[in-house]
C-alpha cells in the first residue's frame, strides 16, 4: 500500500519549477516507476476511481477518491461525468457554473481534512477535473494530479506567505525568480512585465506557476467572472487541466501522463514528486 504520510514540501520550493519546454524523449527514458504508475492511475475526475502512483502503487487500483458532483440543478454541467448521480433538470447553460461549485461540499470537506489540502484549493482542483470530464472526457485528468501539481508548485497557494482567499484569489501574488538561465530555463520576457512584473525575463506566476507565455495561450475563466486571472486558483487550475489534456491527450496512458507533466516541467525529479503526491491523494478515503 502507498504510504499515507502526506508528501513533504520541496526544500527548494522558493524556486519556480514552471516553464514550458518541449518533451524530450531522453528525459522520459530516465523516469522512475513512480511516474509510470501515476500515469496508469490517472483519473477522469468524475465517477471513476482517482488514480495516482508511485513505486509499488499498482495495488491501488481500487482506491476510489473521485469528486462527486453536486446533485443540485446548478451543477448539471458536471452531472454527466458521474456514474453515481442522476442528472437533474438543467437550469443554467453548461459551462456557466463556477468550477468550485461543482464538487460535492461534503466530499471536499472530508478529503481536504484527510489530505491536508485547503478546502478552497481542493474545490478548484476537483471542479477543474469535473469540468474537463464534461468538455473533454477522453482526457482523463484526475483531481489528484492537479492537486499534486498545486502542492509541488506552491504548496497549495501558501508559498512565500501567500494566502488563498475564499474567492479563490491568491494574495500576495506568488512570483518566481527570473528565468534567466541561472538554474532554470532562459526565457526572455514575453509580456512586457504585465503578468510577472519583469520586463527583462519571464517568471512563473500564480498558484499553479504559469509563465506569461504559456498563460497567454492556456488561460481559462474557471470562476466564470469574465476574467482570466493567473492569480485566481479556479482559473489557474482549469488552465492546468486544459493544458495537460492538450499536451498529453489521453492521460490514462502512462506515456501521455509523463509527457504532459514533463511539458509542465522537464525535470525527472519534478515528474516523480508529482507522481508521489498524486499517488498519496488517490488513496484518500
Amino acid at each position: 500500500m502507498t504510504d499515507t504520510t502526506p508528501p513533504q514540501p520541496n526544500a527548494g520550493a522558493t524556486r519556480p519549477r514552471r516553464w514550458l519546454w518541449p518533451t524530450v524523449t531522453g528525459v522520459l527514458a530516465l523516469l522512475g516507476a513512480g511516474a509510470l504508475a501515476a500515469a496508469a492511475f490517472a483519473a477522469s475526475g468524475g465517477g471513476e476511481p482517482a488514480r495516482g502512483g508511485e513505486s509499488g502503487a499498482a495495488e491501488q487500483t481500487q482506491a476510489t477518491s473521485a469528486a462527486p458532483a453536486r446533485s443540485a440543478a446548478s451543477a448539471t454541467s458536471a452531472a454527466s461525468a458521474q456514474t453515481d448521480a442522476a442528472a437533474p433538470t438543467p437550469t443554467v447553460a453548461a459551462g456557466d457554473v463556477p468550477i468550485a461549485d461543482l464538487p460535492d461540499a461534503a466530499w471536499v470537506s472530508r478529503v481536504a481534512a484527510d489530505g491536508a489540502i485547503p478546502e478552497r484549493a481542493l474545490a478548484a482542483y476537483a471542479g477543474a477535473a469535473l469540468e474537463v470530464a464534461r468538455t473533454n472526457p477522453s482526457c482523463g485528468v484526475g483531481w489528484n494530479t492537479l492537486a499534486a501539481i498545486g502542492f509541488v508548485e506552491t504548496e497549495h497557494a501558501s508559498m512565500n506567505g501567500a494566502t488563498l482567499r475564499p474567492d479563490g484569489a491568491v494574495t500576495p501574488a506568488i512570483i518566481g525568480i527570473p528565468l534567466d538561465g541561472d538554474g532554470a530555463a532562459a526565457v526572455p520576457d514575453t509580456d512586457g512585465g504585465v503578468i510577472d512584473g519583469d520586463a527583462e525575463w519571464d517568471r512563473a506566476v500564480g498558484p499553479m506557476q504559469f509563465t506569461p507565455s504559456t498563460w497567454q495561450t492556456a488561460a481559462q475563466d474557471g470562476n466564470r467572472d469574465g476574467a482570466k486571472d493567473v492569480n485566481q486558483i479556479d482559473d489557474a487550475a482549469l488552465a492546468t487541466a486544459m493544458h495537460l489534456c492538450q499536451v498529453g491527450g489521453d492521460l490514462t496512458k502512462a506515456d501521455n501522463w509523463i509527457a504532459a507533466i514533463s511539458a509542465y516541467n522537464p525535470s525527472v525529479e519534478y515528474n516523480n514528486r508529482v507522481a508521489e503526491a498524486a499517488s498519496h491523494y488517490a488513496t484518500l478515503p
